[in-house]
Formats: C-alpha cells, sequence, structure tokens
C-alpha cells in the first residue's frame, strides 16, 4: 500500500489533526501513510518544529510508519544535540565563534542512528523521544514520558526513562500481528480488516480468509 495521501486533514471537520506526511518538508523526515499529528494548540502542521537539532549535516533521519498516532507536544530530539562525553568537558566549543577550530569537529561527537518509530505507534503527550531511539510496532509510549532507550513492539512503555510496564497481548498474539502487519496491506483489505481488528475478541481465522480471499 504506497497511495499517497493528499488531504492535510484526515477529517473535514476538525483542523486539530493532520496526516504528518502531508506536512513534513525535510527530506529526513519519512513518514508512512495514514500516521497522524494532533495538536490543538499550535497547529497540527507544526510538525517539524517539534523534530529538534536536526541538521543536514549529520543527516540522521526520523521515520515514522503508517498509521501512528502522534499527540501534541511531542519532541524527537536528534543527534545534533549530542555533546561529546569522552571528553574531560562536555562544552560544544567547536559552535562558538570565539572558540571555533580549537576542539574536534561537531561530527566528531558521533551519532547514535536513525530514530524510527513502527507501525500502529501511539505517542502519548509531551513525551520526549531521544537520539538513535526504535520503537517497536503497535508500542504505546506513555504521556509525559522520556524515552531514552529502544521499546519493543506491542509494550506499554511509561515515565522517566521510559520503562516497558506490560505488553498488550500474549506472545502468541504479539506474533501473530507482527507477522500480519496489516499496515502493510492494500486499503481496500485494510477495510475489511478494521472491523476484525477493532472487535473485543481477536478472530485470526477470519483474518486469514480476509487476506487470503
Amino acid at each position: 500500500m504506497e497511495k499517497k495521501i493528499k488531504p492535510i486533514y484526515p477529517n473535514a471537520q476538525f483542523k486539530s489533526f493532520c496526516y504528518i506526511k502531508s506536512v513534513v518538508t525535510n527530506p529526513n523526515i519519512i513518514v508512512g501513510d495514514y500516521s497522524y499529528y494532533d495538536d490543538s494548540e499550535d497547529g497540527p502542521e507544526s510538525f517539524e518544529k517539534h523534530v529538534t537539532h536536526h541538521y543536514d549535516f549529520i543527516g540522521d533521519k526520523l521515520i515514522i510508519g503508517k498509521f501512528c498516532s502522534v499527540a501534541k507536544g511531542v519532541e524527537f530530539v536528534m543527534n545534533g544535540a549530542n555533546h561529546m562525553l569522552d571528553c574531560y568537558t562536555a562544552y560544544p566549543f567547536e559552535i562558538i565563534d570565539e572558540f571555533k577550530g580549537l576542539s574536534r569537529p561537531f561530527g566528531a561527537r558521533g551519532s547514535r542512528g536513525d530514530t524510527v518509530v513502527g507501525n500502529d505507534v501511539w505517542i502519548g503527550q509531551n513525551v520526549t523521544i531521544l537520539p538513535g531511539v526504535h520503537i517497536g510496532d503497535g508500542a504505546i509510549i506513555g504521556a509525559n514520558s522520556v524515552v531514552a532507550k529502544d521499546i519493543p513492539p506491542y509494550s506499554v512503555a511509561v515515565g522517566n526513562p521510559a520503562q516497558v510496564k506490560k505488553y498488550r497481548f500474549d506472545k502468541e498474539t504479539r506474533k501473530f500481528l507482527l507477522e500480519l502487519k496489516w499496515w502493510d496491506k492494500d486499503v481496500e483489505i485494510i477495510r475489511k480488516l478494521i472491523p476484525l481488528l477493532t472487535a473485543k475478541e481477536l478472530d485470526k481465522e477470519q483474518i486469514k480468509k480476509v487476506i487470503n480471499s
């Protein structure tokens, strides 16, 4: 399903949330279809302002999967915020005009790599996500959390630093959903899956029938 999302707003009556893919301009921010950002205060079109310290010369990427729900106040802190920790001072002399050329260059700080958010992830209000973190498919990040390390698929993580408090489903169900990858199906298949994915009980056999029909 590589359908381009044309509208900015998923719901024409509510302009408080928008498809992220429709408003980002930075080529190093890659967002899947149907993922949205909700912000009634600054406006959802302000999403890119919440990706901080994201400098072209570093080249790190923010990658967000499909069907993610991102609440207002979320901050993605990228690798440009890093200070060198293997020195006797953490002060960034190289960005101060008066001291340029006296310390190791910015690039010597190292990078923690791309920040990756999986598919069907729900990120609560005012969450801070630090550089290089990977959040697995189906995970939920509680409001006001600080995500400093990888979060496994279909887990619920909260706190500062964010810790996994529980898994949303049993191991067998998680395995089934990760193999299903419903978010990658054709949109017409997804339409048929929606009643099954939002039911109180997961009917795996019926899901298989839909996929194989």
